[in-house]
């Protein structure tokens, strides 16, 4: 697959309403199916209120934690790769479509006072306090190197604010971007230092022992993400 855009629910969502459908297949994330009717895939946490899950019609699809838990693992799991629905979707669509572009839009995990989601206010996810995401910006840089090593570039069609580090884009530039140049180097050491650290949960549920992972080490080993970009 060549081109999937990924759209999550941040108030600008809603612009992609009326965007020519310039991509392969649409990722939605939880609310999100509901900006526009051609979503390809709705992928949703296991605690997402059933009344709000979609109605899939002809070659629509849902995606459910049966179906990412175990692409997330195939990227190191949800401890590396951080436990927020943007990132879980990500890998989950570098697992499953194998695109050479994931662009998203309206994912920037930024939240300004007022209206935080295209739907009203909702809960700001990516901001709890938890062990998966000290660093949201680590996360990001993570993301596109591992996207990067299987061919793929990830970037943001968004504008404003964002915790993403993938370059911006807009959706006419999709046939053009590369993915992102990285330091081998260290990327390398920041592979081994997960290896190291063994911090794997094979369910996803990492949170029902919180005494197996150091946040001193996550702190160390996003720390060593960060430094894997320009």
């Amino acid at each position: 697959m060549t081109f999937v855009l990924m759209l999550g629910s941040a108030p600008m969502a809603t612009e992609t309403a009326h965007w020519p459908r310039a991509f392969d297949a649409l990722v939605a994330i939880n609310n999100a199916w509901r900006v526009r009717a051609d979503w390809d895939f709705s992928i949703y946490p296991w605690d997402f209120p059933p009344d709000r899950v979609a109605v899939p019609g002809q070659h629509q699809a849902l995606v459910t934690e049966a179906d990412f838990v175990p692409a997330q693992n195939r990227y190191g799991g949800f401890v590396y790769a951080g436990a927020t629905m943007a990132y879980t979707a990500a890998y989950w669509a570098l697992d499953a479509l194998k695109p050479r572009v994931l662009a998203v839009f309206g994912c920037d995990m930024h939240y300004p006072a007022g209206q935080t989601h295209f739907y009203g206010v909702g809960t700001p996810d990516p901001l709890r306090r938890d062990i998966t995401l000290r660093s949201l910006e680590a996360k990001s840089v993570r993301l596109i190197v591992l996207a990067a090593l299987q061919g793929c570039a990830v970037v943001n069609l968004s504008v404003g604010p964002s915790r993403l580090l993938c370059p911006r884009a807009a959706l006419s530039d999709l046939a053009v971007v590369r993915p992102l140049a990285f330091d081998a180097g260290r990327v390398a050491a920041a592979q081994a230092r997960e290896a190291e650290l063994g911090y794997f949960a094979p369910s996803g549920r990492y949170w029902e022992d919180l005494s197996a992972y150091d946040v001193a080490e996550i702190d160390r080993l996003d720390a060593l993400w960060l430094a894997c970009l320009p």
